[in-house]
């Protein structure tokens, strides 16, 4: 009779980079929809959210190791990617198709538990992920469709548990802000495949830099207009003030970020928005307006 044994902590830590745990500051968007109904402090709406932010970090992680299991050829090809553990040899293909199924299920058990909403919400998420990882990343236009989604559902789940409903400008200020950060990300693979010759996924030679160019500049005018119009209706329900001064820190910070995206640095959203000062800075004064709008 064999006994199973624990994989070696090199493993284990290899299971821990593949799925990301650095990349669920992202799901902090579940709190977006009841921070800005006045009704975050509510017992029910935290705890609807707190079930949303769980949901979506075993959801995104199990899709991150799918990723990288389905692309690990490609990816011993890549300067950077070679290095990731599946991709190095660290972690089986199979331990990471297991390991994705076992958080899937996760997932969804936390999504039920909140309830049928948010079950099928993350239904939806994985469904649209898993698409992408089998053949919708090579798909031009969708795949960065598909990837700007994410975003916007984990703004609809925070709200779901406790029947809140968002905005449309702030949905559309979410799913255009989503498609300015992944059009500024695939510019920076772009710029990164031109000065080393790294390997590529097949939808990027369907781009130009002139079109990637096109896509974030086009979705960070539509953003900024409808965060002008949400912020409007804000301070029309509140009469505060506060509500339109918050566009100022809002489109100082999107025009500071599209420097990185323009000299091709935000490749990954997530380091830049860590190491960037000056964008935290005026991350927490567009948080402190918006606060005082709403709650002041």
């Amino acid at each position: 009779m064999t006994v199973a044994t624990a994989p070696p902590p090199s493993v284990l830590r290899g299971l821990i980079r593949t799925a990301r745990p650095h990349q669920w500051t992202k799901n902090v968007l579940v709190l977006a929809t009841p921070f800005a109904s006045t009704r975050i402090a509510e017992a029910v709406v935290l705890r609807s959210a707190g079930l949303a932010f769980a949901a979506f970090c075993c959801a995104a992680s199990a899709v991150y190791l799918v990723n990288d299991a389905k692309d690990v050829e490609a990816d011993r090809a890549h300067p950077k990617k070679r290095d990731r553990p599946i991709a190095a040899g660290v972690v089986s293909v199979p331990l990471a198709y297991a390991t994705a199924g076992g958080l899937m299920v996760a997932a969804l058990g936390i999504g039920a538990v909140a309830g049928w909403k948010l079950l099928v919400l993350m239904l939806v998420y994985l469904a649209v992920q898993l698409g992408y990882c089998f053949g919708l990343k090579h798909q031009p236009v969708l795949e960065l469709c598909v990837v700007a989604s994410g975003f916007l559902l984990r703004c609809i789940a925070g709200g779901l548990g406790a029947d809140i409903s968002p905005s449309q400008w702030f949905l559309l200020v979410t799913a255009f802000g989503s498609l300015f950060i992944v059009a500024g990300k695939r510019y920076a693979e772009i710029k990164l495949f031109q000065a080393t010759g790294a390997a590529i996924r097949q939808s990027l030679t369907k781009y130009s830099e002139t079109y990637l160019r096109f896509v974030w500049a086009t979705s960070a005018a539509v953003m900024n207009m409808t965060y002008g119009l949400w912020a409007f209706e804000l301070g029309q329900r509140t009469g505060s003030p506060w509500a339109a001064l918050s566009m100022i820190p809002f489109v100082i910070a999107v025009l500071r970020y599209a420097v990185d995206v323009d000299s091709g640095k935000a490749g990954a959203p997530d380091d830049v928005a860590r190491s960037d000062r000056v964008l935290q800075l005026l991350g927490l004064l567009w948080v402190a307006t918006v606060a005082l709008a709403v709650y002041a």
